[in-house]
């Protein structure tokens, strides 16, 4: 599916609160409810946060780890590129949170996500964006955190500006295309294909939530836990092999999930992409928590009852705690792949600086 679709709620939405002050958090200074930037010392007030090890990061290669390693990450015994990404980061701006783990059986994480809030003309806002690193293409760690850098700022500016989100998204797609793009070079490993990860973005305002996809990451509305389970819905549709399958009528949701193809996307962010991305507007039918998330845990839970059953109802005043029992839960099932939760309750709060840290793999 392509183009803006509705997927509107018509229930009322719970108001959000008053608008409180910010704090700078490079000069300390008090700023208004809908100042971005600091009037003194024009800091970004609450500026995006992205997982992985900051540049510079000390770097080790999983298969030799006292072989020295190149400037450029490549391990002098083996060849091999090694992560500069942590293995678990997570990440909180109050309003959303998120975590994203290596998994059990991956030597690197090549999930990465970024989370940002901003004050709206029409009141608080949340940005997240989750990319997962294709396995089968080249630098796919480097992939996945090219498209969430590029991705957010130019949602984050969007809103901050009072752009259309649709037109923004689009162009968010367009920015990560171009950084995961840039990746690309020749001579790469035999059988890899360009750089290129999956990809997912929401925006959420007081009102609706604009959603933007290519892939199998995933958006999920869980409503807030007083209905029943079947309030809860997947709102995007993958762009995999076996997506098409199961809309063909040749084989169940179930099944499809059991086959070799079921995550060979048919639609990602980088080269050689041909695919447009999709473009929703949800209206949710109250407050409740939306979720973005890898395959690294849908793989284990497809189901948005049951996932809404995991985070309920904590999420919705501790959205961090939440991430972290779903990150949890996947690796207790299994932990074969990467996994990235981000969980944004809806209306969205207003932000604060971020906190974020992490932590070595078990």
């Amino acid at each position: 599916m392509t183009g803006t679709a509705g997927l509107a709620g018509q229930a009322g939405r719970a108001v959000p609160a008053g608008p409180r002050p910010v704090i700078c958090p490079s000069c300390g200074r008090e700023a208004g409810p809908q100042d971005n930037f600091c009037e003194g010392c024009r800091a970004e007030l609450i500026p995006a946060v992205v997982s992985g090890d900051p540049p510079g990061a000390a770097r080790a290669c999983a298969f030799c780890p006292a072989a020295p390693v190149t400037a450029d990450g490549y391990c002098e015994s083996c060849g091999r590129k090694t992560a500069a990404r942590q293995d678990r980061t997570e990440l909180d701006l109050g309003a959303l949170a998120g975590v994203t783990d290596r998994g059990l059986r991956h030597y690197r994480n090549e999930d990465a996500m970024a989370l940002a809030t901003a004050e709206s003309a029409l009141g608080p806002a949340a940005v997240a964006v989750v990319c997962d690193g294709v396995s089968t293409s080249q630098r796919p760690d480097e992939a996945s955190l090219a498209a969430a850098q590029a991705a957010v700022r130019v949602l984050l500016a969007a809103v901050r500006t009072g752009q259309d989100l649709a037109g923004a998204s689009r162009q968010a797609v367009s920015a990560a295309q171009d950084a995961v793009a840039g990746l690309h070079t020749s001579g790469g490993a035999p059988g890899t294909d360009p750089p290129s990860a999956t990809f997912v973005s929401a925006v959420l305002g007081p009102a609706d939530v604009v959603l933007c996809w290519l892939g199998d990451s995933r958006a999920y509305w869980l409503g807030d836990g007083s209905g029943p389970p079947s309030g809860a819905r997947q709102l995007t549709t993958d762009d995999s092999l076996a997506s098409e399958m199961v809309a063909a009528g040749l084989v169940s949701a179930a099944g499809a999930l059991a086959l070799p193809e079921a995550h060979v996307v048919t639609g990602w962010v980088g080269a050689d992409s041909g695919t447009e991305p999709h473009i929703a507007a949800f209206e949710p039918p109250g407050p409740g928590v939306l979720l973005l998330c890898s395959d690294g845990l849908w793989n284990y839970q497809a189901e948005a009852g049951r996932l809404a059953g995991l985070a309920l109802p904590r999420a919705l005043a501790d959205p961090l705690g939440a991430a972290r029992a779903l990150v949890q839960f996947a690796l207790d099932a299994g932990g074969s792949d990467n996994v990235t939760a981000v969980l944004a309750p809806f209306p969205p709060a207003a932000g604060r600086p971020p906190r974020s840290g992490g932590e070595p793999h078990r």
